[in-house]
């Protein structure tokens, strides 16, 4: 039998940024434990509002399964005497199961190795409903809670106080307390429309029951409701809406029964960079902004009420009053801001500790400073552009709006640059120091903003690592695990050709903290490419190539990450060549010979008057054929054709094993054997070590 299951959890207003997270882990927590007693249930509807947390569970099983159980005693020598009567042994094992003493001889069995008391039974399933006050208690209690609160004289903690809760099965009431509330089948409706109690009939009448009382408690249902209807006001106020999906989460759990109206602010106001007025928007007020046709600010928001007001003009006309002065705040910061240009703002970085043991934040302009112009020959910046470029980057971390809205670091320094004079390409990378600051997110578009990027990221990187601070476990508080990616990316996809161990060099010589200590600035820099290039894996693996792949360019020990990465990329298509396998077989074999040679490299020249067997005159001729074919595209790092060409040798490599004994008694004949065999290691190392493409046993 079974019957569908209704949990609510009915609070005060939950955190909006956490509601989504807390409604799939509640989900997940309760179906963990129904899988746990093997408990069968149906399709499962999730529910999250402001003031609700719920799950409707349909077909659940009533009770859990019956049991098979088997529990071993004493050995037979052991359970009884020589006179065949039960030891206290037997009689304990017979006391602990239930069974009659005169039974206990019918109650042997061998477990494969000597006879036994054994006790088999049928343990009949338990009640579901006895179960679900426990598990919801359990799942509640394992919540993603950061802090948890008290209320009232209660000594129960929640993320917010705990009013009622609902729990049905089919159309009867859980008897049990969650929280030292009693279930009941009494929900609320909506604060304002529905204040009443509801009494809900049963789990597949609660979405209705809700919806009538003027809540929507289907997160998903809600949210496309308000993305419809913003996009639809909008429209017909003239604009587009952009809808930030963060955003829209959060609004989605503001509201219960959600009404999008339209408002407008004053032209003046579109005076203050877009993204100013947006983030007061977005951030402060949780509104939508609207754009025209060319992507230009309209002036005018969407705010989304969580009330169907009779008079919603009244409700536009209260939050144009509050917008006003927020913009009015981001239009005088914006003014006052422009009265000191960014060179003076320099001087109040060096009271501003970056880190103690690595100074101010003045201190890492210039440490930037210098290594940018460094960098530039090889990302094609001027040095001059890219050097004036660090100096001024944390320029606009002093200016009032970025104190107010600190999202706008970086796109305000890019305003205040252009208003100052200074050269757009140094304006411009103001702002893309900061990309990519996500994956997926755009990369700098200048030369001098990737200069920067890279140069900034590096400069943090070898400095908490000298100073013995590198990330463990999850804790990584300087974000050097993105700071890698981001380098990476950069170097890769904007294909510039940069000797990472060098860059690190240069960025541990511009830090004053290595005079100081036992780690050594090569140490440190090698401490650091190691744990860059250690983060291509995640990104291979998120690309589907395997790791063996990786592996066989990583041990080259290259530093170069464009380098790498084509690398990589020709031994992954190599790899998908039938004869991918047999040649990394081979080269296995190849390696494992050679290894075995007193440790010294073989010589690579061949004697051709030597070469006595077909097998190995045709893999001379082929090697020396090859080597000449692919030099050029070795040189022009075009690896994918080169390795396709080096393909060729699996038919003469695999007769070569066939036909020929290496480790022959004749020293001039082995020598000249393993000559050869070094030749064909070499030519594909100079790729990759494909002898790593045999997949472990």
């Amino acid at each position: 039998m079974s019957t569908d299951f209704l949990v609510e959890i009915g609070t005060e207003e939950l955190p909006p940024k956490a509601l989504l997270t807390l409604s799939n882990a509640f989900r997940d927590e309760v179906l963990s434990q129904l899988n746990n007693r093997e408990l069968s249930f149906g399709a499962v509807h999730s529910f999250a509002a402001p003031r609700r947390l719920a799950l409707v569970i349909e077909g659940l099983a009533e009770e859990t399964p019956a049991r098979e159980m088997l529990a071993w005693g004493p050995p037979v020598n052991v359970a009884f005497d020589q006179d065949g009567l039960p030891t206290r042994a037997a009689e304990a094992f017979a006391s602990k199961n239930a069974i009659d003493i005169a039974d206990l001889r019918n109650k042997v069995e061998s477990d494969g190795k000597q006879d036994k008391l054994c006790h088999r039974a049928t343990l009949a399933g338990e009640s579901t409903e006895s179960l679900l006050g426990p598990m919801v208690e359990k799942a509640l209690a394992a919540l993603p809670i950061p802090k948890r609160m008290r209320w009232g004289a209660r000594r129960e903690e929640f993320v917010r106080p705990v009013h009622w809760v609902v729990m049905l099965l089919g159309q009867q009431v859980v008897n049990t307390r969650v929280l030292n509330i009693p279930a009941g089948n009494q929900s609320r409706g909506h604060r304002f429309h529905a204040p009443d109690t509801i009494s809900i009939l049963s789990p597949s009448s609660y979405r209705e029951q809700l919806r009538q009382a003027y809540v929507i408690a289907d997160f998903a249902e809600r949210r496309e409701l308000i993305r419809e209807g913003v996009t639809a006001v909008a429209s017909a106020a003239g604009g587009n809406a952009v809808i930030d999906d963060n955003l829209l989460d959060e609004v989605t759990a503001l509201n219960e029964w959600p009404v999008p109206l339209v408002g407008r602010f004053e032209e003046r106001f579109l005076q203050v960079p877009a993204e100013a007025l947006i983030s007061s928007m977005k951030e402060h007020q949780k509104y939508f902004h609207a754009v025209d046709q060319h992507g230009g600010l309209l002036p005018l928001f969407i705010t989304v009420a969580n009330i169907e007001s009779t008079d919603p003009a009244q409700v536009v006309d209260g939050n144009e009053r509050v917008i006003r002065p927020r913009l009015s705040d981001a239009a005088f910061f914006y003014e006052m801001d422009r009265k000191t240009t960014l060179e003076a703002r320099r001087e109040p970085l060096k009271s501003i500790v970056f880190q103690a043991q690595l100074g101010t934040l003045f201190d890492k302009t210039e440490r930037v400073a210098k290594l940018a112009s460094e960098l530039a020959a090889a990302t094609g910046a001027s040095p001059a552009l890219a050097a004036r470029a660090a100096q001024l980057s944390k320029s606009d971390l002093v200016s009032e709006m970025v104190g107010e809205f600190d999202d706008l670091q970086g796109i305000m320094g890019r305003y205040y640059a252009i208003h100052d004079g200074e050269n757009e390409e140094v304006a411009a990378a103001l702002f893309e120091q900061y990309l990519p600051r996500f994956a997926g997110d755009q990369l700098p578009a200048t030369a001098t903003g990737a200069t920067l990027a890279i140069a900034d990221r590096l400069d943090t990187l070898v400095g908490i690592f000298g100073i013995g601070q590198p990330p463990t476990g999850s804790r990584d508080p300087f974000a050097l695990r993105r700071a890698s990616l981001g380098v990476l990316r950069i170097l890769v996809e904007k294909k510039i050709d940069l000797d990472l161990h060098v860059a690190l060099t240069q960025a541990t010589s511009q830090h004053g903290i290595f005079s100081k200590k036992t780690t050594s600035k090569e140490e440190t820099a090698k401490q650091v490419l190691t744990y860059m290039l250690d983060r291509f894996r995640a990104w291979y693996e998120d690309e589907q190539i395997s790791a063996e792949v990786f592996q066989s360019v990583a041990a080259r020990q290259l530093s170069n990450p464009l380098d790498i990465h084509l690398r990589v990329q020709a031994v992954h298509v190599f790899n998908q060549l039938p004869e991918a396998q047999a040649l990394a077989a081979a080269n296995k074999r190849v390696s494992n010979i050679l290894a075995k040679q007193d440790g010294e490299r073989q010589s690579t020249a061949v004697n051709n008057r030597l070469l006595s067997d077909p097998a190995e005159q045709e893999l001379a001729e082929a090697l020396a054929a090859l080597i000449n074919e692919v030099r050029p595209l070795l040189l022009a790092r075009d690896y994918t054709d080169a390795l396709k060409k080096l393909a060729r040798l699996r038919q003469p490599v695999d007769r070569f094993f066939d036909d020929v004994m290496v480790m022959v008694d004749d020293a001039a004949l082995r020598s000249n054997r393993l000559a050869l065999l070094q030749q064909l290691r070499d030519l594909f190392l100079q790729v990759a070590d494909i002898s790593l493409l045999v997949p472990a046993k």
